[in-house]
């Protein structure tokens, strides 16, 4: 069974049709929308401030949600992929967008809509990440503007990964 715990009494709050993974942990003040998925060793914590997270998002294998004790919580917006082993901490991820395997956003940074954290990226604090552009790099820089077909992979992933969990749905939350 996955680890869902509460944090000083504040339960994890997750919406219908998601599927979490056996091994993964959700504690605290987490909201979860529909249709999301939370794969295999992923942990969202929001034991020192609050996670909101919008439907039809993953938070992929070994990827890691948190947040910033009274400094910053963590909103993550819907139809978000984040990518495998990633860290998203204490910022603000808008709809339609990817953070890339062990890729890191740090306190208070801005991902807008419509973007993609290149893998292994670190987007440092208070960094505005701007609609339409690939990010990449240590630290993270806007590299180009999105392909057409960028832009519809942004669309596409979130579906195919509730395809994905439904083939899991009788181990489902």
């Amino acid at each position: 069974m996955p680890v869902i715990l509460p944090v000083k009494d504040v339960y994890p709050t997750l919406g219908s049709k998601c599927f979490i993974a056996k091994n993964a942990t959700i504690v605290g003040d987490v909201v979860l929308g529909d249709n999301c998925s939370v794969w295999f060793n992923a942990v969202i914590r929001g034991d020192v401030n609050y996670i909101r997270i919008g439907d039809n998002t993953n938070i992929q294998d070994g990827a890691i949600i948190h947040c910033t004790y009274l400094k910053a919580g963590t909103d993550i917006g819907n139809n978000v992929s984040i990518g495998h082993n990633a860290l998203v901490h204490g910022c603000k991820v808008h709809d339609h967008v990817l953070i890339g395997m062990g890729a890191i956003v740090m306190d208070n940074a801005v991902v807008e809509e419509f973007c993609i954290i290149a893998a292994a990226a670190v987007v440092l604090e208070n960094t505005i990440c701007e609609s339409g552009f690939l990010y990449a790099g240590i630290p993270a820089k806007k590299i180009k503007p999105l392909s057409q077909e960028q832009l519809e992979m942004l669309k596409m992933l979130p579906q195919n990964y509730i395809m994905y969990s439904e083939w899991f749905i009788p181990d489902s939350v």
